[in-house]
């Protein structure tokens, strides 16, 4: 009992490390109560942990896995048989008896252990209906073919020449002849078109017309949840397959396609792989309604369990294959996962430059979801913050703040259907400073909140704390404030086009209000501070004035100051000059003094008259100093005779008064020179 007891024990590590490299779960606790929910069946509980359109085993394995756990875990060749694409031999009854039925599934899970086998992945196969004109015509081709093999089937089907061909319906856009089908991430079911523009078209193909105006149409699914009660309006271009929108709404329900029960689809609508354009859905609008499909008990029917592993349409048993356009990759699933198969993530990790960091996140968010998104603010928070709080009040916006988690199974449907929604893409880019980051990685989000509560404090930080991760992806919008930054409201991954619309209207008109008061305080602010300056310039410009005439006075009085001194030296220096002559003039003769004496008598331009007696032999020159001596300078006046009128100071100043006939007495008056 005691051996039965170890081997048991040993059993169930073994069960619980190939369900954690299975499913990724690194909480041992966790796994473990899982495994005991399934009375430790791995299959069961890996079927409960991931959908089966992602799920671990396709349908042969399920087989051979309910077979092993009937009769015991097979030996190591028998693995490597199964491995192979051969089948499991049955096993003895010894070994049934000594192994338990859990362990058989050890062979689907890798491990470094030798008792584990890796089961080798066969080519995945892609179908392909392409139509051209009134034909249609069904391809099957690996998934490392190219599009030229295929264009080369076509004109061998069809005989339009490869030249004159033109292949469309991909997701992606025009393709290269050269392209790997592999990298476009088809699903199992594709449905394509051919165009030959250069062939022209007979009567026949008016049909075929329509068919590609269809596909070119946007259908608008109006879906009911009927658990949930919520309607979720889904847009989808005429191109996509029932498949596809199917596939969409399990990541909006949570509900795996198999399960999903619909009512609605029109009875042409036969097959998953069809178009939406030829499934004769109504155009524009169609309404459709979904619920869960009731499935057996898990733990009381075990071979009911087993039973719907394959009781999945043709559609939905590709699922599985199909598991990369969820971000699951075959090889994840066996933990065999390479990063070349993996989505490169939204973020790096530890990325020093929050520029960098967010040009990478912008680049990878156009590859994913195409061009057509909101403009994502190339910058830290801090300068988003600037940006859209800190200008005039006429300027400032809304900050959306859009936090990413690819662990989230809403973020595909949320960025597609929501984020790159022209009306939601054309509000956000009129309205809204907006700025993204990724919270998938650790380090990202625990940087994010550092950044959050340094700007907006801690309430808002532990409000993002309490987000699990499938409410991701978050819309915070934040509103700022004269005092600090308020968040208006956070929008969950969970919602519609129109409700996101509405919610941002909301948070708009509050906004809104707040930016009218804040313009109206600006602008009396404006016009306080411009009546302000308009007074300190009109007392500058007085002070200038006043300042311009006290220094036109001290200069002028500086100039007064000025002249009157020179004029003071002038008038010294002429009375130094008129002393000189005074005291250089002969003395004045007696008229007893028996010598010729002519007696002059000279009118000053003041009315007063000088007189002098002059030795008859004087020379004018005596004349013209005794007149200068009385302030009368030989520069500046002219002496002349009354009748007839001569001008004296023009004769030789040499020539004496009797030569001059001056003599004996003379009247003469003293004139301004001009």
């Amino acid at each position: 009992m005691a051996s039965e007891s170890g081997d048991s024990n040993m059993d169930r590590e073994m069960i619980l490390a190939d369900f954690q490299a299975c499913t990724g779960i690194d909480n041992i606790a966790e796994a473990i109560t899982l495994l005991e929910l399934n009375n430790w069946d791995l299959v069961a509980a890996i079927n409960g942990v991931i959908p089966q359109e992602n799920g671990i085993l396709q349908s042969n394995f399920s087989n051979e896995a309910s077979q092993a756990s009937m009769f015991g875990p097979p030996s190591q060749s028998e693995a490597a048989d199964a491995a192979a694409g051969g089948s499991i031999p049955p096993p003895s009854s010894s070994s049934s008896s000594s192994s338990p039925p859990s362990s058989s599934t050890s062979a689907f899970c890798p491990s470094n252990s030798s008792s584990r086998l890796i089961v080798e992945r066969q080519p995945r196969m892609l179908n392909f209906r392409v139509e051209y004109r009134q034909r249609s015509v069904e391809l099957v081709l690996e998934e490392g073919s190219t599009v030229g093999e295929i264009k080369n089937l076509l004109e061998t089907e069809l005989g339009v020449p490869v030249s004159k061909m033109q292949l469309k319906g991909w997701k992606s856009g025009d393709v290269s002849e050269s392209t790997v089908l592999r990298s476009l991430h088809l699903p199992k079911n594709n449905s394509l078109y051919v165009l030959t523009p250069e062939i022209a078209a007979t009567a026949s193909t008016s049909n075929n017309s329509a068919l590609q105006e269809s596909l070119n149409q946007n259908f608008l699914l109006v879906i009911s949840h009927r658990e949930a009660q919520r309607d979720y309006n889904l847009n989808f271009p005429g191109s996509r397959t029932i498949q596809e929108v199917k596939r969409n709404v399990s990541d909006l329900t949570n509900i795996p396609v198999r399960h999903q029960q619909w009512e609605g689809w029109p009875a042409t609508a036969s097959d998953d792989s069809m178009t939406l354009a030829v499934s004769g859905i109504s155009y524009p609008c169609h309404h459709l309604s979904v619920c869960r499909r009731s499935s057996p008990a898990n733990s009381q029917e075990p071979t009911e369990e087993c039973a719907d592993v394959h009781m999945v349409s043709d559609s939905e048993g590709d699922d599985f294959e199909d598991a990369s356009e969820f971000g699951v990759d075959d090889s994840e699933m066996f933990g065999m996962g390479s990063s070349t198969c993996r989505k490169s993530p939204m973020m790096p990790e530890n990325s020093e430059n929050e520029a960098d960091a967010l040009l990478h996140f912008t680049a990878e968010f156009s590859s994913r979801y195409g061009e057509a998104h909101p403009m994502f603010f190339i910058g830290s928070l801090e300068a988003a913050s600037q940006e859209a709080f800190y200008g005039k009040a006429r300027d400032r916006k809304l900050l959306a703040i859009y936090l990413h988690n690819d662990d989230s199974v809403l973020g595909n449907v949320f960025c597609s259907q929501m984020m790159c929604a022209d009306s939601i893409v054309s509000y956000l880019s009129q309205n809204f400073i907006t700025w993204a980051w990724d919270v998938t990685k650790e380090a990202n989000k625990a940087r994010l909140l550092t950044m959050c509560t340094r700007h907006f404090g801690s309430v808002v930080t532990q409000t993002i704390r309490t987000y699990k991760t499938d409410q991701f992806p978050l819309l915070l919008i934040v509103m700022g404030k004269r005092t600090s930054n308020e968040v208006l409201n956070v929008i969950q991954g969970n919602t519609t086009v129109d409700e996101l619309m509405m919610r941002l209207m909301g948070a708009m008109e509050i906004f809104t209000a707040q930016q009218q008061e804040d313009i109206k305080d600006e602008d009396e602010r404006e016009a306080r501070e411009t009546v302000k300056r308009e007074q300190d310039e009109a007392y500058r410009l007085s002070l200038e004035a006043d300042r311009k005439k006290r220094e036109a006075q001290e200069k002028e009085e500086a100039e007064q100051v000025r002249l009157e001194q020179m004029r003071k030296e002038q008038e010294e220096e002429k009375e130094a000059i008129r002393l000189s002559l005074e005291q250089a003039l002969p003395t004045e003769p007696d008229e007893d003094s028996g010598e010729q004496i002519s007696k002059l008598r000279i009118r000053t331009p003041s009315g007063e008259f000088l007189e002098r007696r002059f030795l008859g032999s004087c020379k004018l020159q005596v004349l013209f100093d005794f007149v200068a001596s009385k302030g009368y300078p030989f520069e500046g006046f002219k002496l002349l005779t009354t009748f007839p009128r001569r001008n004296i100071t023009q004769l030789d100043p040499g020539s004496n008064l009797l030569e001059a006939k001056l003599f004996p007495q003379e009247t003469l008056f003293l004139e301004a020179k001009e």
